[in-house]
């Protein structure tokens, strides 16, 4: 990790991954469970394989992202489990910064930010970490100076937190350069994972309930979905910190990986309402292709359990818990649109393909608005709250 974190994983020794190649041939041979190795390896080596991607890139495998088709517990424990690794990400990240403004020997030291950029980014990490430290009862109070409350912040995560913990925030963190930004990219883009996966969970319960005609329920869970939806935009606000320079030099080695590949975002989505023919025959659903399976297999979203409940269009005015779910629900998802394609046209332009030669700022300016559910399920007033 030292050593790629030194040079950066497109500009890693030859000798390491031949090392590290050479333990993955011999893990066949090795006793004991060593699911994690190999997926450590694997991501260590994508590059090397000419395997790179999305996933390889974030180190997604070593991370919990919650998946409904694996995950069976219930909803508050998966919750807080989101919040537990949430908030590791995130001390992680500050603590990189802090180590950064304390010593120039910190790793990434290429184009680091001005101390004043740290300190409007530690403060917006801390606003990040504030719904999860609430909800797991840590007794933060904070202060004016951002750079004391995130030391605190990180004395505090850091008091229990396990060996395998420790381990994660260890080797999920594979740069593919030595840009100082980019810590704060893959950090960021892994916390969004984390919540979009436990979205896609609560998403499929609200279709379940609303198919078990538990309508007020599922109105219930979706004004959730909407409020932890809604808690991820001061990551915006964080990631707004990355400078411009930074992005635009680190981006030319991240080429096969885009956020077009997210499957956590692709499952949520497809879970509101089936894709239209051609956005599932587009890049969008092509690169995540156990989702598109999924849908061809018959996965029902909540506009087809609503669809399937009702024979006339008074349910939703009959259970206004729901109606306000479903709006919630799709506000949330057209603000964090719509905040997404702002900082990318910062970051990229209005024209430029996106990371990994994707569409780009094109791509995200057609999907700003589209429907989160369809126009026959939604309220007309689906891109507001009034």
């Amino acid at each position: 990790m030292d050593a790629y974190q030194h040079h950066g994983k497109q500009f890693v020794s030859g000798t390491w991954t031949t090392l590290l190649q050479s333990a993955r041939e011999r893990l066949p041979e090795v006793s004991g469970p060593h699911r994690q190795l190999s997926a450590f390896l694997n991501i260590a080596l994508d590059k090397t394989d000419d395997r790179y991607d999305y996933r390889s890139y974030l180190a997604l495998p070593l991370l919990p992202i919650p998946d409904p088709d694996r995950d069976t517990e219930r909803a508050d424990r998966l919750l807080a489990r989101r919040d537990r690794f949430h908030l590791l990400l995130l001390s992680d990240l500050i603590a990189f910064e802090i180590h950064a403004l304390d010593t120039m020997q910190a790793p990434l030291p290429q184009l680091r930010p001005d101390p004043l950029v740290v300190r409007k980014r530690l403060r917006h990490a801390s606003r990040s970490a504030a719904p999860a430290l609430r909800r797991l009862s840590f007794d933060v109070h904070a202060v004016g100076d951002p750079v004391t409350f995130a030391r605190r912040l990180i004395a505090m995560t850091s008091i229990d937190r396990s060996s395998d913990e420790r381990l994660t925030m260890r080797t999920t963190m594979l740069p593919v350069s030595t840009v100082h930004d980019e810590y704060l990219f893959i950090r960021v883009l892994q916390t969004f994972e984390l919540t979009f996966g436990l979205l896609a969970g609560d998403l499929t319960a609200v279709t379940t309930a609303v198919a078990e005609g538990r309508l007020p329920a599922a109105g219930t869970r979706l004004t959730l979905a909407a409020t932890l939806l809604r808690e991820a935009a001061p990551l915006w606000s964080l990631l707004a910190t990355m400078q411009p320079e930074a992005f635009r030099t680190f981006r030319t080695h991240t080429d096969g990986a885009s956020a077009i590949q997210s499957r956590a975002y692709k499952l949520a989505e497809s879970l509101c309402r089936t894709p239209d023919p051609q956005r599932l025959d587009s890049a969008a659903y092509l690169s995540v292709p156990d989702v598109c399976a999924r849908i061809n297999h018959g996965q029902l979203s909540i506009d087809d359990a609503l669809d399937t409940i009702r024979a006339d269009h008074h349910a939703l005015a009959e259970t206004p818990v729901l109606a306000d779910g479903l709006r919630h629900f799709a506000a949330a998802v057209h603000q964090w649109r719509r905040t997404h394609y702002s900082l990318a046209v910062r970051m990229l332009g209005t024209h430029q393909p996106g990371t990994g030669d994707t569409p780009g700022t094109p791509y995200l300016l057609h999907g700003r608005d589209q429907p989160v559910f369809s126009h026959r399920n939604a309220s007309n007033r689906e891109q507001g709250i009034p």
